[in-house]
């Protein structure tokens, strides 16, 4: 201060020719910058216009070394700001800031190729909003300043197409490192809504306004809704496919990240719009090209009338009446009309994805859905007009009104039909919809939102219902539907017709059946442990207070094995997929069944303990009552001897046996002891199920032998990322062919492992029982006594759960 050695360093800046003397000065400013602690050493730095010289000087930032000791050196400067400093940092007039070059030459590189750059100037910008200065905010918050806002949106939509852009090759030409591309986008895209959600969170209202403002009229009107086609559209173009999984993961994001109501209840409110509205808005066709802003691209040769017939499919939904009335009958709603897919509102468009939309296009909706349930800027009325309004909040609602007078308690909280909800509805939304139409310039009329204020309920609850009935949808998206279900109907099954029940009670016994084919699979020694598991995985999911999977697993589709033909041959890893993609969704209809009855969940399925009644069983006479380890001595006298090469030229002499124990077995390879017959050593053991024995054709003496794995890879964490996909390579079944010494002998050790695999399969079938017959459940789930197997067939005493 004393030597004035901030107006030399302007000085020297000045008189230097070379690019060395920038760099070094920038470098000491920005050092000084960050270690000076003295708040007067701060304010003699700022002060004499110092700073705002060395920010304005026009450097050559055609040197990336010198733009990047420019940029730390404005993101120190930044770092210093508060109420007192920002003053000498700004030029006023009149007392209203007329310039403040900190904040002008940062946004310069607002939207810089180099992220560490475009993050750099973030912090300096959040730093500037949050010092809360009203005449810095009027200052940012003026021509030409504003324009900041709507680039940072108009950015943001660029990175959105081009995320777009990326699924729809993605989807057309999976990599193997596809995953991890979209992965990184994903991750800018949520970095620049969080920087979003912090320049709101300074609590600048205009900022606010410009943001919503912006967001809507650049991405959510022109791109994002027009995206939204009709599961008959998407069925013509994969492009629009993607486009649809691209918007409603960025409807997720926008709803979750950004937390500002008047944006969060714009969007609810033009989900009454028709897909019509937003399409002529955006300038665009309802399958054509959306100028410079849509995702979907030019459809050749298909016209609005063919569409139409497509989607010419209505959803009917059945309305019960009041649970007083017994003998009134339900009224069926049409909600799709059967003209024009671009007259159905966005929100029966969510619904249709739901009943008839792929599989990641159900996750996408089921996602919105549970994102607006969660989204605590949205007013109640919004939700129950959509119809997800938890029923609990509804008994609040309606038992907070008849407290305050506005109403009968007794017509609110029991009657079907409330006019004070139909009104608080259309009140709630109005605002909004007039909104929409007089400041966006939205002027298509929106559907008829309060016909009745319980057919959206319906409608959505009908969708679920038609869900859980379809074959062809994962078990892990079928599990947000049963969250969403969970959240709309916690504790009873007073919405549900019988209409429902028996969809319910149809889906839950095919997939029974389905599993009990899984008993004489390739996995039944594995069956009841994971069943246990996905048990208690499920019952934690539904009753979780967030749905089981976020919204960025829709852009990561699960693959899925619905039928035999859908396994590769010979492959026991794609079957044990298969297998438990079954048993989830097995859990989830169970547990459905369960809550749909009204009876409490149980921490555990009802199945059988384990027990071994055959006393004389080859596992039992050898001694091997556990898995057997390699150097276990047995007892061979069941054994059968063999010949087998595990390299070759190397052929090796074993006992070879089939055991099992209960739900497990193996086949075991021991070496006899010459000293100690007729026992020998355990030399390799491997599972017994799966194994599918087969005599050669042409060698009668060769019995060929699949080996699978012990164990299930993608159910341990370690080996499996959260996107479903091995980290390490997939396993591959081993083979072995045994030979013995002449036909009777491979027969015989064909008959044993038959046997065995018999005795396992009819083991686990026996465990399972009572978990496959509804009625048992549902009487064990009313009472607490215990249920007992028949007793008939066995000697021992009966068997408990």
């Amino acid at each position: 201060m004393e030597k004035q050695v901030v107006g030399d360093f302007v000085r020297i800046l000045k008189l230097s020719r070379t690019i060395s003397i920038p760099l070094q000065l920038l470098q000491t400013v920005s050092i000084m910058i960050q270690n000076l602690q003295s708040e007067h050493a701060i304010y003699y730095m700022f002060s004499n216009e110092h700073m705002n010289y060395l920010i304005t000087y026009s450097f050559d930032f055609r040197n990336e070394e010198l733009l990047s000791y420019y940029i730390s050196f404005l993101r120190a400067i930044g770092g210093k700001l508060n109420k007192n400093t920002i003053s000498l940092l700004v030029k006023t007039r009149n007392d209203e800031v007329v310039s403040f070059p900190l904040y002008v030459e940062a946004i310069r590189f607002a939207f810089h190729e180099e992220s560490m750059i475009r993050a750099a100037v973030r912090a300096v910008t959040l730093n500037v909003y949050h010092v809360g200065d009203d005449s810095v905010n009027r200052y940012i918050t003026s021509e030409p300043h504003t324009d900041y806002f709507s680039n940072l949106v108009s950015f943001f939509r660029k990175q959105c197409m081009d995320l777009n852009r990326l699924i729809s090759e993605t989807l057309k030409n999976p990599g193997p490192d596809s995953n991890s591309t979209v992965t990184t986008a994903v991750d800018e895209i949520e970095d620049n809504l969080y920087y979003f959600s912090d320049i709101i969170s300074a609590g600048i209202p205009d900022v606010e306004r410009l943001i919503t403002d912006s967001i809507l009229m650049l991405l959510i009107f022109p791109v994002l809704l027009p995206s939204l086609r009709t599961v008959a559209d998407n069925h013509v173009d994969q492009d629009m496919q993607s486009g649809v999984v691209t918007s409603l993961y960025l409807l997720c994001c926008i709803l979750r990240i950004v937390k500002i109501k008047d944006l969060a209840n714009t969007i609810v409110a033009a989900l009454y719009y028709p897909l019509e509205s937003f399409t002529k808005c955006s300038g665009g066709q309802v399958n054509g090209y959306i100028p410079d802003h849509g995702f979907t691209s030019k459809s050749d040769g298909i016209d609005n009338d063919n569409l139409a017939e497509n989607s010419a499919k209505c959803l009917v939904v059945n309305v019960p009446c009041s649970s007083s009335s017994s003998d009134c009958h339900p009224q069926s709603i049409t909600i799709l009309n059967n003209g024009s897919s671009s007259n159905v509102a966005l929100r029966e468009v969510l619904l249709e994805y739901v009943t008839g939309g792929a599989d990641v296009q159900v996750l996408g909706s089921l996602s919105v859905l549970a994102t607006l349930l969660q989204t605590k800027e949205l007013d109640e009325s919004m939700l129950d007009g959509l119809g997800i309004l938890p029923q609990r909040k509804q008994q609040k609602k309606l038992l907070l009104q008849a407290l305050v007078g506005e109403a009968s308690g007794e017509e609110q909280l029991f009657s079907s039909e409330s006019s004070l909800t139909r009104d608080g509805i259309a009140c709630g939304l109005d605002v909004y919809l007039n909104k929409i139409k007089e400041q966006y310039g939205v002027s298509f009329q929106p559907s008829n939102v309060v016909s009745s204020p319980r057919v959206p309920r319906f409608q959505v609850l009908d969708a679920l219902v038609s869900l859980f009935c379809r074959s062809n949808i994962s078990a892990e998206t079928l599990w947000d539907g049963g969250w969403l279900l969970r959240q709309l109907l916690p504790y009873s099954e007073s919405e549900f017709n019988n209409h429902h029940l028996e969809l319910l009670k149809i889906s839950y016994e095919n997939s029974a059946s389905a599993l009990e084919k899984e008993v004489r699979g390739f996995w039944p020694d594995l069956l009841i442990t994971v069943l246990c598991d996905e048990w208690r995985k499920c019952k934690r999911a539904m009753e979780s207070s967030s749905p089981p999977k976020e919204p960025k697993c829709m852009l990561f589709p699960p693959r899925m094995f619905f039928s035999e033909e859908d396994i590769p041959e010979g492959s026991s890893f794609t079957a044990g997929e298969r297998m438990h993609e079954l048993v989830k969704v097995f859990v989830l209809l169970h547990q459905l069944q369960i809550f749909t009855h009204g009876r409490a969940l149980p921490d555990q399925p009802l199945i059988y303990h384990p027990c071994d009644h055959r006393t004389n069983s080859r596992a039992h006479t050898s001694g091997l009552a556990a898995v057997p380890k390699p150097g276990t001595e047995m007892n061979l006298v069941n054994a059968v001897p063999c010949r087998i090469a595990f390299e070759r030229g190397k052929e090796r002499h074993f006992c070879f046996l089939a055991i099992s124990v209960g739900t497990s077995g193996w086949l075991v390879l021991a070496e006899e002891l010459p000293l100690k017959k007729p026992y020998g050593v355990v030399r390799v053991a491997a599972p017994l199920a799966g194994c599918n024995p087969r005599v050669d054709d042409k060698h009668s003496k060769w019995l060929h032998l699949r080996i699978r794995p012990s164990a299930l890879p993608f159910l341990d964490p370690v080996k499996y990322n959260r996107h479903g996909k091995l980290k390490t390579k997939a396993f591959v079944d081993g083979r072995w062919i045994l030979a013995f010494r002449d036909e009777e002998s491979c027969k015989n050790a064909f008959l044993m492992i038959r046997e065995e695999i018999n005795h396992l399969c009819d083991e686990v079938d026996r465990r399972i029982k009572p978990l496959l017959k509804l009625e048992t459940v549902l009487d064990i789930s009313s009472s607490s006594a215990p249920v007992s197997e028949d007793s008939s067939s066995h000697t021992t005493p009966p068997d408990s759960l």
